[in-house]
């Protein structure tokens, strides 16, 4: 199955399988050499180099980072702050002044009875209630809503790269190289 990427209606390019195998290897592990991704592609590690730069090219690779344990590192709290703002003229504002927050990790305007959604992490109750007090003292805040997160089943940043299809996908043939063509990667949440 092949997705076409579009930005204002044009398409900017063409995800394969391949592509989107490559893309789950990463999210994976992105410091899987080239060549153990081509093993597990059916490419060369210069084809795979090729591709990776494609996609980074295009956008759909963002970058690369290491997932730190936030406990480990003494961040024991997370919690998500529903913020209420008074205006959408307000908002710009208000993103612009949460980018100095280094405890928060996410902003998202949501729809529903909160205008924006963070997620936090702080080093105790203490650094989350002068956090909040900082979010609330943020010009058109007119109100916050905090839960805090009792345990953590799933957490992470990966998307989903699975085909949605009705039919099961049909074995690719063998590559020039002897090796069986790519096979889909069941990814398991997290990988």
């Amino acid at each position: 199955m092949i997705f076409t990427l579009t930005n204002l209606g044009k398409t900017i390019m063409e995800l394969d399988t391949v592509d989107r195998h490559i893309l789950a290897l990463l999210q994976e592990n992105c410091k899987l050499p080239l060549a153990r991704i081509g093993e597990r592609v059916g490419l060369s590690a210069p084809s795979v180099a090729e591709r990776i730069d494609k996609l980074e090219k295009h956008g759909v690779i963002r970058g690369y980072t290491a997932i730190l344990d936030a406990r480990r590192l003494g961040k024991d709290i997370t919690a998500f702050i529903g913020v209420s703002i008074e205006h959408p003229k307000a908002i710009s504002h208000f993103e612009k002044a949460i980018d100095r927050l280094e405890e928060i990790q996410e902003c998202h305007h949501v729809t529903g009875q909160h205008t924006m959604l963070l997620k936090a992490k702080a080093d105790t109750t203490s650094t989350l209630e002068k956090l909040i007090r900082e979010i609330r003292s943020i010009d058109g805040v007119t109100r916050t809503e905090t839960s805090i997160v009792l345990s953590t089943y799933t957490e992470g940043l990966w998307v989903d790269l699975k085909e949605q299809t009705d039919t099961p996908p049909q074995p690719e043939s063998k590559t020039a190289r002897g090796h069986d063509g790519p096979q889909l990667l069941k990814l398991r949440r997290g990988g």
